[in-house]
């Protein structure tokens, strides 16, 4: 499929995915969205990918909505559950119904997901960052989510999962002041790894590859369910789905591989089976 505001490639088994709206910091739009799903889902059904990078053209990340779309619900133009809706939301019940949303089904996604930020992301784009497995942040960036500052609130999960990663009064302060943070505090309050600029995307991808290559994909990917399911299961619960995966796991290609690699003191070559 071709792209008109993303730009998709694969590179030695990790797919980059440039948001590709430079002039406006590749701001969010509905057809960017599409698009990035798209790919998202073309990158977990391949077989060559084990990882996936998702990066922004140009000196930006994402400064969020496009201002047309928000200049058009103010003066009426359309209201904010239509700017909200998302077609491709799939009914699910029970645990399932977590991972249906704009940004949530990403969590879903059983190979890992790299935010590499490379430049200014406020606002929408600090929620699809925030759904992403892992924040790598070039020195430099800056971060702001915006919301209170344009009369709006924490949209889109964010109030859900950011304080997840940075913690709850630290949450509180970047949603209520809507402040501008850079590189050093988004690393020191746990949001993401800073990183130098130079080289910026080559280390993201370097560091997506070794896990995916000095790691077995198919653990990455159990482990990954794991870890979001259990956001919504008591102790008893996640306990009883580990017991059953580590049997699972005793049938595989990848547990093999596991043994057999330490044992004669060589790289692994995982499969992922």
């Amino acid at each position: 499929m071709s792209y008109s505001e993303i730009l998709y490639e694969v590179d030695a088994r990790v797919a980059v995915i440039t948001l590709n709206r430079p002039d406006r910091l590749n701001a969010w739009t509905r057809t960017m969205e599409g698009e990035l799903r798209h790919a998202i889902e073309a990158a977990a059904a391949d077989e060559g990918v084990r990882a996936i990078v998702i990066t922004g053209a140009g000196r930006g990340f994402c400064a969020g909505a496009d201002m047309n779309l928000l200049s058009g619900i103010s003066s009426g133009g359309q209201s904010g559950q239509d700017a909200d809706a998302d077609p491709a939301r799939r009914p699910a019940e029970g645990v399932d119904a977590n991972f249906t949303r704009r940004f949530s089904w990403m969590l879903r996604v059983a190979k890992p997901i790299f935010a590499a930020i490379n430049g200014p992301v406020a606002g929408m784009g600090v929620c699809f960052s925030c759904f992403c497995d892992f924040r790598y942040v070039a020195e430099g960036a800056k971060f702001t989510t915006a919301f209170a500052r344009r009369g709006l609130i924490a949209e889109h999960g964010v109030s859900w999962m950011l304080p997840r990663i940075v913690g709850l009064t630290n949450a509180l302060d970047l949603l209520m002041s809507a402040r501008t943070v850079e590189a050093d505090e988004l690393e020191r309050l746990g949001f993401a790894r800073k990183l130098p600029l130079e080289g910026f995307l080559e280390t993201v991808k370097g560091v997506a590859r070794d896990l995916t290559t000095n790691a077995s994909p198919r653990s990455i990917g159990v482990m990954k369910r794991q870890v979001y399911e259990a956001m919504f299961q008591s102790l008893d619960e996640a306990w009883e789905v580990a017991d059953a995966e580590m049997i699972r796991s005793f049938d595989s290609e990848d547990f093999r591989e596991g043994v057999a690699h330490f044992v004669e003191k060589r790289p692994p070559n995982f499969t992922g089976r």
